[in-house]
């Protein structure tokens, strides 16, 4: 049941990054950001209401401390994919999602074996090796890219961090509580960096239809830490990348290059290890 639900989320989370960039590239990343947590925060707090939960004042703490994090971490995702190559932002991301949990799961009880701590160690040339990439006359995008997955990946590590500390009774609440919340991240994140927040225009607002994706990959990674430990269910949900990267190479002809390849290679690898432990 964790793994399953930790491939919906990831797939979920897949398609709504592929949405949030194309939606960033025509509008702002902030805006787009906003417009798609609330929608997310919305349908959340609509199905909380609908299904039974009791949670604690602890699980509300960490549900908010888990949209700060998330609200960042969206912020530098969207502005990244806007502005640099969706090939080489989402796997970093991905990267930082898996390790902060994996590290927290570790300091206070997981036990994997083995194999799942050798992918940690191959996580470090995977980031190296797509940091590496270039494609030709783009370094300063490149390098901002890089900056924003990185970013992101400490967000979105954060993240699911908080959420998987949620206990198994407290229901939805916790969640919708996040999203909303991730809101204020992204508002306080584009304030400091002096960006304009506010939704403007009619194409910003096609980013609703990011919210039903968001709710759901949210939902199904804090339902999969019920039934399996953080550091493996943070890891499997972290394959979000492939999805995104894919949409990207088939519908926008971006072309995967040598060394980026060998990097998605070693991500890919780290993250099976992980998962397989």
């Amino acid at each position: 049941m964790a793994i399953a639900l930790s491939l919906l989320s990831a797939l979920s989370y897949g398609v709504s990054d592929f949405l949030g960039g194309i939606f960033a590239k025509r509008s702002s990343p902030w805006q787009v950001a906003i417009v798609g947590q609330t929608s997310s925060g919305v349908l959340s707090l609509l199905a909380a209401v609908i299904i039974a939960g009791s949670p604690s004042s602890t699980d509300l703490t960490y549900g908010a401390l888990a949209g700060l994090g998330g609200g960042f971490g969206v912020a530098f995702l969207y502005r990244g994919l806007a502005t640099a190559r969706m090939g080489v932002v989402a796997p970093l991301s991905a990267i930082g999602t898996a390790l902060i949990p994996v590290a927290v799961g570790l300091a206070t009880g997981d036990r994997p074996s083995w194999t799942a701590m050798l992918g940690v160690v191959f996580a470090f040339p995977a980031i190296a090796l797509i940091s590496r990439v270039d494609d030709g006359g783009g370094d300063e995008a490149h390098r901002g890219g890089v900056v924003d997955g990185i970013l992101a990946g400490v967000g979105f590590g954060l993240l699911f961090t908080f959420l998987g500390q949620v206990g198994d009774d407290a229901g939805l609440y916790p969640l919708a509580l996040s999203q909303l919340t991730s809101v204020l991240g992204v508002v306080v994140t584009a304030t400091v960096l002096g960006h304009a927040w506010v939704p403007r225009g009619r194409r910003v607002w096609g980013a609703v239809v990011m919210g039903p994706l968001g709710a759901t990959a949210q939902g199904a990674f804090l339902y999969a830490t019920h039934h399996g430990l953080l550091s493996i269910v943070s890891v499997i949900s972290s394959l979000y990348p492939a999805s995104t990267v894919l949409l990207a190479s088939v519908l926008l002809r971006e072309r995967i290059l040598r060394w980026q390849a060998v990097g998605l290679v070693f991500a890919a690898l780290a993250v099976g290890l992980v998962a397989a432990g």
